[in-house]
């Protein structure tokens, strides 16, 4: 096989160099110059943290102050539960609430109903008009007393008493005929039904003179009893109608006092009781007498009605006066009573706090009479008890407290 001329390629000739020492680290790279750092954004984040310190710090001087006293003594006994009140519950006198109390004891109570009610004339009556006309004559002085059957005004009666006249002679006329039919009748000219016409028309004539005689006697108006007279706007002249109010007229020696009492005290009340009449206008008290009692109870207020009456000689109350009235039922020397603010009205009753070895004990009581100053105390009590009068809406069964004078 022939040998084909080849090319042999001469060996490279690899230079032989040095590692190079090694070097300081590149610097850092630098920023893209067209993204540069916003600054506005990092001041912002500053500006953020520093308000959401501030207002913790404000919460927590306004909320939550730290006791100085004891964080200067690097923490009370107290407050570490070792002693003190603090860390007794309150078992310590520093920590005990200073109150006022009231010792229950026997004490005199007069058992009466307090009422209020109003005076009444014994007789009133407003003095109307039952005619139409001018008043012709008026008598009326008022405030002044005037007598039974006294006259008070007169009202123009002329046709009344013209109508009165005409009847008379129609009498006298229908008398004629009645006188000559009853001799007709004994003669037996006439039927007895013909004379019994006649004698009627006698008997309707009369029967129409007396009304017209009693529409007469509406002219003039007189007083039905003695009294003092009210005020009035008439006059003579005044032209007045059927049912027009002249004045008023009130007996006013004696007055009634007209009240009411609570229903479960309806059967102490008795016909001929005393009450004492308080007069809110001069505060002076009178004595009266039940002379009368509604048989039935007020079904809307149920209350008993009542009604004294007192002499009032010398015009000492006047009708349309508020009085208060107090009705004694009886008295007895061992009630127990409490000041009324010691007594807490519940939706269960009412109870009192009281007070043992100087801890506050609630108790339910029943109460009886009540006043402005004091309540009875029916159940509940005893003589001796303390009862709590302040510091009431401050404590709770429980507490300790400390008796002030």
């Amino acid at each position: 096989m022939p040998l084909e001329n080849t090319t042999v390629a001469s060996p490279k000739n690899w230079e032989t160099t040095s590692t190079p020492a090694p070097t300081a680290a590149p610097p850092p790279a630098q920023p893209d110059p067209e993204t540069p750092p916003s600054k506005g954004r990092s001041w912002l984040g500053w500006l953020i943290a520093a308000l959401l310190i501030a207002a913790l710090v404000f919460v927590k001087m306004k909320y939550f102050p730290s006791n100085t006293a004891g964080d200067k003594k690097g923490g009370d006994k107290g407050a570490a539960g070792k002693g003190g009140a603090a860390g007794k519950g309150g078992k310590g006198g520093g920590g005990a609430l200073p109150v006022q109390v009231y010792v229950v004891k026997a004490t005199n109570l007069t058992d009466e109903v307090a009422a209020t009610g109003s005076v009444l004339p014994e007789e009133s009556v407003v003095i109307k008009s039952e005619l139409s006309g001018k008043i012709t004559s008026l008598n009326i002085k008022e405030g002044q007393s005037v007598s039974k059957g006294q006259l008070l005004f007169s009202i123009n009666a002329d046709e009344a008493q013209a109508a009165i006249r005409k009847q008379e002679y129609n009498i006298k006329l229908f008398q004629d005929q009645e006188r000559r039919q009853r001799i007709l009748l004994d003669k037996e000219y006439i039927s007895a039904q013909e004379y019994e016409q006649s004698n009627n028309q006698l008997l309707t004539a009369r029967a129409d003179l007396q009304a017209l005689r009693a529409t007469l006697s509406k002219a003039y108006v007189r007083a039905p009893f003695a009294g003092v007279l009210g005020l009035t706007t008439a006059t003579v002249g005044t032209y007045v109608s059927p049912g027009a109010e002249i004045t008023t007229l009130s007996r006013v020696k004696p007055v009634k006092i007209d009240f009411a009492v609570p229903g479960r005290f309806a059967t102490n009340v008795k016909v001929g009781d005393v009450v004492s009449v308080l007069d809110e206008a001069t505060s002076k008290k009178y004595d009266a007498k039940v002379y009368a009692i509604d048989p039935q109870i007020d079904p809307v207020s149920r209350t008993q009605p009542v009604r004294a009456r007192y002499a009032n000689s010398n015009n000492e109350l006047r009708p349309g006066a508020f009085v208060r009235v107090n009705l004694q039922l009886g008295e007895t020397t061992s009630a127990l009573q409490v000041p009324t603010e010691s007594v807490i009205p519940e939706a269960s009753g009412y109870s009192v706090y009281t007070v043992k070895n100087n801890k506050m004990v609630p108790k339910k009581v029943k109460i009886g009479i009540r006043s402005d100053k004091v309540i009875q105390i029916t159940d509940g009590l005893a003589v001796g008890d303390t009862v709590l009068r302040t510091g009431i809406l401050q404590v709770k069964p429980g507490d300790a407290v400390k008796v002030t004078k």
